[in-house]
């Protein structure tokens, strides 16, 4: 399920449990939510709760944090 969701359109029932499956498939072969959510149209708390919903693990965030980083030496 590739397609593009027109975004603000409701998807309930046998089409949000297959759009579940599918982006749960996508996000456990390490595709990203960001991605997800734009391959789909979709915004990233959209992505994230249709996950979360099907008990998926989400992974931690990635990327630069704010703490100081390990001093090299």
């Amino acid at each position: 399920m590739t397609e593009t969701l027109k975004k603000g359109t409701r998807v309930t029932g046998a089409e949000r449990t297959r759009l579940a499956a599918d982006l749960e498939k996508r996000y456990s072969a390490g595709e990203s939510i960001r991605a997800l959510a734009a391959s789909t149209g979709r915004s990233y708390g959209f992505i994230h709760r249709i996950l979360a919903e099907s008990h998926v693990a989400l992974r931690s965030r990635g990327g630069a944090t704010r703490g100081r980083g390990k001093a090299k030496g």
